[in-house]
């Protein structure tokens, strides 16, 4: 299969929030929010256009990958700006077929090019330690609660680019959905029936509890 990748045009929004709403479309709760959080993402002064990427194959886009500007607030007080990463989407019919890897591998080296520091996602452990991935807690890398946390990946893009950063993570605040305006935006669409008790929504309630309270050396 050819795939190609290129940057999401204007006129790409549309087919992209769809990729999107079919790709988590009852994964992680019944219904999904994904596709409304890309549609005001990019009005985001933290959007990074320059890796706003698609994945095209058979005449259609079937993938998407997108980044926003955060944080880490370090333990001594000083704040380095890192990417977050996500939503990040295949479509059903073209997963398992290396295209998430692909558009990893390539917006990663372009994130370095521009000078970043660092990637962090919230996502599978049992994935992304396959795609260049660590646990955020190897770094002492922590949630905005200040917990560790297995689904907090980071992806240093220099050697050391981490060194002495270790501290609490700040995703930007457009990721903490209005659920009611994301119902509303769904309208939009074509129906689909909201399912509970997926598979892959008993694995993140799983994945979830895989919190631990972080305690300092002072609290040891």
């Amino acid at each position: 299969m050819d795939i190609k990748l290129r940057l999401e045009q204007p006129e790409d929004y549309r087919e992209v929030e769809e990729v999107a709403r079919e790709a988590f479309w009852n994964f992680y709760a019944p219904g999904c929010d994904e596709h409304y959080l890309l549609h005001i993402m990019r009005s985001s002064p933290n959007f990074v256009k320059g890796l706003d990427f698609v994945a095209v194959a058979d005449r259609k886009i079937v993938g998407i990958v997108v980044f926003l500007k955060s944080f880490i607030l370090t333990d001594d007080g000083c704040k380095y700006e890192v990417l977050s990463m996500g939503p990040i989407a295949v479509l059903p019919q073209y997963q398992r077929m290396g295209i998430g890897r692909m558009l990893i591998a390539h917006t990663r080296k372009i994130a370095a090019e521009m000078g970043y520091r660092a990637i962090l996602l919230c996502g599978e452990p049992r994935y992304y330690s396959k795609v260049g991935f660590e646990a955020a807690e190897h770094f002492n890398i922590r949630t905005s609660e200040d917990k560790y946390f297995a689904a907090l990946h980071v992806c240093p893009l220099y050697p050391d680019a981490l060194a002495g950063v270790s501290g609490r993570y700040y995703e930007d605040v457009i990721y903490n959905i209005d659920s009611d305006k994301a119902k509303e935006f769904d309208k939009l669409f074509p129906r689909k029936e909201r399912i509970e008790g997926t598979s892959s929504q008993k694995r993140f309630g799983e994945v979830l509890a895989m919190q631990k309270n972080y305690k300092s050396s002072s609290d040891k």
